[in-house]
């Protein structure tokens, strides 16, 4: 990921609205939700304003959406979000800390389904 690709990642990321979204479908997981679910689930915006910052955010490459009949489904695009903390972290300890290196490593495997072990993803 270039600084260009972070920078609109992050962009995207530091309005209010957006980032509760980002961590609503974090939550959600790869199979994601309805763009109406997300909306119900932020409480104050209404669907039109939801559409707005979830365009955005898919613009960042942030989330991701697929039809399925009527309903526009959106999840987190999981590899981008951890390539954005992988961002942050690639230089801690000046890119000789082996807790760090573990960390990037395994928000790389990240894809949102569970793995079967206990509160792991």
């Amino acid at each position: 990921m270039n600084e260009a690709e972070v920078l609109k990642g992050f962009g995207a990321i530091s309005q209010e609205t957006r980032l509760r979204i980002v961590r609503i479908l974090v939550t959600a997981g790869a199979d994601g939700l309805r763009s109406g679910a997300i909306a119900e689930a932020l409480g104050s915006s209404s669907p039109q304003r939801t559409s707005f910052h979830l365009k955005e955010l898919e613009n960042a490459g942030l989330v991701q959406s697929r039809r399925e009949g009527k309903s526009i489904i959106y999840s987190a695009n999981f590899p981008a979000l951890s390539d954005l903390v992988a961002f942050l972290m690639h230089d801690c300890c000046g890119g000789h800390c082996k807790y760090c290196d573990q960390a990037i490593a395994l928000f790389a495997k990240c894809t949102g389904r569970p793995t079967g072990e206990a509160g792991a993803y």
